[in-house]
C-alpha cells in the first residue's frame, strides 16, 4: 500500500507563492528507535536547487539557541528528495540518505527548522516550547513516529508558533520509512515471490529455511509465502509494529540449530494471538532480527494448534546460541536475578542474568582475568523487554502492577516464571513477554546503614550526583549540571537531607557539588544549611576548590566534632584539569583528644574522551586515564604522610569517588603504601557502591592508614541509589503528570546514583581527671558543670582550676571534657 505523502504534483498545485519561490520544504521526519532519525526535503519548484547557502537547525528541550547547525550540500533536481540522516541510523535509512551526521539530531520534543540563506523556509515544532515529549496527541506525535506532509498543505514558515503535526502530516508507526526517499511516494515493491497461492494449507517456506542456522538468513530480500501460528501479538504503534509466529510441530524441522519462529513486520495487522495465518511477504534481516517485510497479502487461515514454550536457561553457550531461539515461544526454567534498572522508566526494560554481575575489575586483576569475567557477563544476559518501542511509557509494567517510589525492583531482585518470545533488537537479546512474570524482593530496601559497631566517631562518603543550586537565591536556572529549576532543586535536596541525616554521621565528605566557593549563596552552604543548625561545612579559605564545574567537600555536626589544624588542599598536576582537588581537614569528637584527618577525592572518570598514550584504555578493563588516576593515587599518599593540615595527628582516611575498582591501579597503590581498602575488609570483595551497564562495583571508597587502621571498628555501603530505578530520583522530564507524583518521594532512595559509603572509628577519649570535681562533694555532677559554666561567663575560670582537658587554657572544650569526664565516672562507678 502507497502512502499519501506529499506528490510533487500535489505539491506543485497546493504550495503557493512561499514555498514555491523557496524550493524546498520538509516533506517527511522520522523519529524512531534509537538513532533512526532522518529529514527528507523535497524540491518543489521546476528547477534544480542548489543547497549552499541552506541548513537545519535543531532546538533542543524549549531552547531558544539552536544547538545543531547542519550546512546543506549539494544540488536537489527538480521534483527530488534530499535526505538528511543519522550516521548510526537504520541500514534502510542510510541507504537513501544524501547527508548524515554522527551529531544527535532531534527527539520528540526538538523543534527542527529549515533556512535558505538565514531565512526561515519550513519548520517543526514550536521554538521556545518544551511540550514535555512530543507535540501532538496520541494518534499525530513527534516522538516514536514517521510524519509525512499531506497533499496540499503549506510549510510553516513561522516556527514560533503554535504547532500541531495533524494539521499538516500524516503519521505512521515508529521506524516506517520504506517511503523515505521517494518523491512521488513509491518507493518500489519487494521481490517478487512469483505465484502467490493463498490457499490455507497449500504448499510454504518453512520458518527453519528461513531462518537458517547462522546469524543472518539465507533467504534475504528473497520473497516468500509462509503458514504458521502467531504466537504473541505487538502491532500497532504502542506495540513493535507486528507480531511472531511459529511452526506448529508437524512443521518444524527437527534441527534445534535452526529457529522455528519469525517476527512479521505490519502494523495494524488484524490478527490475533492463536490464529493460523498465510502471509506473503519479503524477508529481510532488520538490525540483527529476522524479518518478514513488505506484506502483500495476509489470510487467516482458522485456529493454530497451541505452540509449547522452549526450555532454555542462562548462560548461553556462546554468542550466537540464541540464534536457535530467535523469534520462538520460550521459558527461562531457573530464576533469574535483576542486573540493570537503568532503562526501566525510558523504555520498559530490565537486565537479567543467572545471577549477580560484578565488574570484572571488581573481583579478579585487571588484564586477561577481568577479560574473561567481561566475556562471562555477557553470554549471562538477556532484556527483559515490555514488548514495545515507546519510550518513556506512561504505564512502565515492572513489578506489577506498575512501578512507583513505594513499588520498585532493584537490582538483585528476582524474576521467576519469565515466559515470552525470545527477540533481537537493539543489539541485545530480549524476552518479549506473554504473561507477567513474578518478582521476588530479594534485596529489599535497607532502612537504614548496617553497622554492627558504630564507635564514637562515624564518618561517611556520598557522591551527591550533581548538587548545583542556581544562584542560590532561587533563580540562576539551567546550570551546568543538576537540577533544571527551582522545583527540580527542592525535590533533590529533599532526598540528599532525607539520606544524609538518615547515615546519622559525624563528618560527611561530599563529591559532585557545585564548585562555587564557600558564601552562604554557595552549594554546600545551602546543602549544609538544609541539613540543620548543628550542621557545619569546612571553608578552605579559597575561591573554589580547583577549576572544575564539580568540587568535593566537608560538612560535619558541629555539635559533635570539631575541626583541629587547617583545611588543606593539593594543586599542581595530576589534581589540574583531570582529577579534582581533594580536600582534607581534621576532625576530632567533643568529648576526645583523640583526631582523624579525613580527605575526601574525586579522581577521574573513565570516560575516554581525548584520552591517549598511556591514558587511553589499554584493554585490560581498567577504562581509560587509567595512569592518571594511579598519578594522583601516588601524590595523595605522599602528601598525607607529611601531617596535610598540620594538626600533629597520625589517623589519617582517605575517602570518596576514587572511579577505580577495588582491584585496579590507583586502589592497589593506596593499599601498597599502607592503607586498608576498609570496605572490601568488613563487606567483602563483592561489595558495591555503584551499578555499570549491569554489572556493580566499589568506585566509592574508605581507606585507613596504618596508623588508624585498628581504631576502625566497622565500615559498611549503604545501598540506597546504585540498585533503585534512575527513574526515581529527583528529575521531572520524560514523565506525566501522574509519574511526577508516583515516581518520587522525599525519601532517601535514589538520592543520587551512587550509595554512600559509612566508617564506624572508635577514637580515644578524654580520660577522668580529679580536677573534674570542681565543688569537691565526691562526685562529677550537674553541680560541677554549672559550677565551671559561672567560672566561664564571669570571668572568674582559672587554668590551675577549670583547665579539664588539660591543654593549657579554659574553653568551651572543657565544658564537653567535664560532661565526658562525669560520663566515665559513672561507668567506673
Amino acid at each position: 500500500m502507497r502512502s499519501s505523502k506529499l506528490t510533487l504534483a500535489a505539491a506543485v498545485a497546493g504550495l503557493l507563492a512561499g514555498p514555491a519561490q523557496a524550493g524546498l520544504v520538509i516533506s517527511e521526519y522520522i523519529e524512531g528507535s534509537g538513532n533512526n532519525k532522518a529529514i527528507e526535503l523535497l524540491n518543489t519548484g521546476s528547477d534544480p536547487v542548489d543547497l549552499t547557502a541552506w541548513e537545519i537547525q535543531v532546538f533542543f528541550n524549549g531552547s531558544t539557541s539552536a544547538g545543531v547547525t547542519l550546512d546543506l550540500q549539494g544540488e536537489v533536481a527538480a521534483g527530488a528528495n534530499h535526505v538528511y540522516a543519522h550516521s548510526a541510523s537504520d541500514d534502510a535509512i542510510l541507504a537513501v540518505a544524501d547527508q548524515t551526521t554522527g551529531a544527535g539530531l532531534f527527539n520528540g520534543d526538538d523543534a527542527v527548522v529549515l533556512l535558505n540563506g538565514g531565512a526561515i523556509v519550513d519548520s517543526i515544532g514550536q521554538v521556545g516550547e518544551d511540550p514535555g515529549s512530543y507535540w501532538g496527541n496520541d494518534d499525530v506525535r513527534t516522538q516514536n513516529q514517521t510524519l509525512r506532509r499531506r497533499d496540499g498543505t503549506d510549510p510553516d514558515a513561522d516556527p514560533y508558533n503554535a504547532f500541531d503535526p495533524a494539521a499538516r502530516y500524516d503519521a505512521y508507526g515508529q521506524d516506517s520509512f520504506e517511503d523515505l526517499g521517494s518523491a512521488n511516494g513509491d518507493s518500489g515493491e519487494p521481490t517478487d515471490p512469483g505465484d502467490v497461492d493463498m490457499t490455507c494449507g497449500a504448499s510454504a517456506t518453512r520458518i527453519s529455511e528461513i531462518q537458517g542456522s547462522g546469524a543472518t538468513s539465507p533467504l534475504v530480500d528473497t520473497g516468500v509465502v509462509v503458514e504458521a501460528t502467531v504466537t504473541a501479538y505487538a502491532a500497532g504503534d504502542n506495540g513493535l509494529g507486528g507480531f511472531y509466529i511459529q511452526e506448529e510441530a508437524d512443521d518444524q524441522d527437527g534441527n534445534p540449530a535452526t529457529s522455528e519462529g519469525l517476527f512479521v513486520y505490519g502494523p495494524g495487522a488484524a490478527v490475533s494471538v492463536g490464529d493460523r495465518v498465510r502471509i506473503a511477504g519479503q524477508v529481510v534481516e532488520y538490525s540483527g532480527l529476522t524479518e518478514l517485510s513488505s506484506v502483500s497479502d495476509l489470510t487467516v487461515c482458522g485456529a493454530g494448534a497451541a505452540i509449547e514454550p522452549v526450555s532454555i536457561q542462562l548462560p548461553w553457550a556462546d554468542a550466537d546460541a540464541p540464534e536457535a531461539w530467535e523469534s520462538m515461544r520460550v521459558t527461562f526454567d531457573q530464576p533469574l536475578t535483576v542486573n540493570d534498572t537503568y532503562d526501566l522508566g525510558r523504555y520498559g526494560s530490565l537486565t537479567l542474568g543467572s545471577g549477580r554481575h560484578f565488574i570484572p575489575t571488581q573481583v579478579v586483576a585487571p588484564g586477561t582475568d577481568a577479560q574473561l569475567v567481561a566475556e562471562m557477563n555477557a553470554l549471562d544476559s538477556v532484556i527483559l523487554d515490555d514488548a514495545s518501542n515507546t519510550q518513556n511509557p506512561e504505564v512502565v509494567p515492572y513489578p506489577a502492577p506498575q512501578l512507583s517510589a513505594a513499588n520498585t525492583v532493584r537490582d538483585g531482585d528476582r524474576v521467576s516464571g519469565l515466559t515470552g518470545v525470545l527477540d533481537y533488537r537493539f543489539e541485545a537479546w530480549r524476552v518479549q513477554p506473554v504473561q507477567a512474570p513474578t518478582f521476588v524482593a530479594d534485596n529489599p530496601r535497607p532502612g537504614a546503614p548496617d553497622l554492627q559497631d558504630r564507635g564514637n566517631l562515624v564518618v561517611a562518603s556520598f557522591n551527591v550526583l550533581n548538587f548545583f543550586n542556581g544562584d542560590g537565591l532561587g533563580g540562576g536556572f539551567p546550570t551546568a549540571r543538576g537540577a533544571n529549576d527551582a522545583e527540580e532543586l527542592q525535590r533533590q535536596t529533599d532526598k540528599l537531607v532525607s539520606a544524609i541525616r538518615a547515615l546519622d554521621a559525624d563528618v560527611v565528605g561530599l563529591m559532585e557539588i557545585e564548585n562555587d566557593g564557600y558564601g552562604e549563596n554557595s552549594a554546600v552552604a545551602e546543602l549544609a544549611d538544609a541539613l540543620g543548625s548543628h550542621w557545619s561545612y569546612v571553608d578552605p579559605g579559597l575561591a573554589q576548590l580547583g577549576g572544575d564545574a564539580i568540587a568535593v567537600a566537608l560538612v560535619y555536626r558541629s555539635d559533635r566534632v570539631e575541626t583541629v589544624g587547617d583545611a588543606a588542599t593539593l594543586t599542581g598536576a595530576p589534581f589540574v584539569d583531570l582529577n579534582r582537588q581533594p580536600l582534607a581537614q581534621t576532625f576530632r569528637g567533643l568529648d576526645s583528644d583523640d583526631g582523624v584527618t579525613v580527605v575526601v577525592n574525586h579522581l577521574k572518570s573513565k570516560g575516554c574522551g581525548d584520552a591517549e598514550g598511556a591514558n587511553a584504555a589499554q584493554g585490560d578493563g581498567q577504562g581509560c586515564w587509567n595512569a592518571s588516576r594511579t598519578e594522583a593515587a601516588r601524590a595523595l599518599s605522599n602528601w598525607l604522610a607529611n601531617d596535610a593540615t598540620g594538626s600533629g595527628e597520625d589517623d589519617v582516611l582517605v575517602i570518596g569517588d576514587m572511579n577505580a575498582y577495588a582491584l585496579e591501579d590507583p586502589i592497589t597503590t593506596l593499599r601498597n603504601s599502607g592503607y586498608t581498602n576498609l570496605v572490601d575488609q568488613f563487606v567483602g570483595p563483592q561489595a558495591y557502591s555503584y551499578v555499570y551497564y549491569g554489572a556493580a562495583g566499589t568506585l566509592d571508597h574508605a581507606l585507613a592508614n596504618e596508623a588508624l587502621a585498628d581504631k576502625v571498628v566497622d565500615a559498611t555501603v549503604w545501598p540506597i541509589n546504585a540498585d533503585e530505578p534512575k527513574v526515581l530520583d529527583y528529575n521531572l522530564e520524560y514523565q506525566t503528570a501522574e509519574q511526577q507524583a508516583s515516581f518520587y518521594a522525599p525519601d532517601a532512595y535514589r538520592a543520587s546514583d551512587h550509595d554512600p559509603v559509612v566508617i564506624a572509628l572508635a577514637m580515644g577519649e578524654a580520660a577522668p581527671v580529679a580536677s573534674a570535681d570542681l565543688n569537691g562533694d565526691g562526685r562529677i555532677d550537674g553541680r560541677d558543670l554549672t559550677r565551671l559554666t559561672l567560672a566561664l561567663l564571669f570571668g572568674r575560670a582559672s587554668v590551675d582550676r577549670h583547665d579539664i582537658d588539660g591543654d593549657g587554657r579554659v574553653s568551651v572544650r572543657d565544658l564537653f571534657a567535664l560532661i565526658q569526664a562525669g560520663r566515665e565516672a559513672r561507668r567506673i562507678a
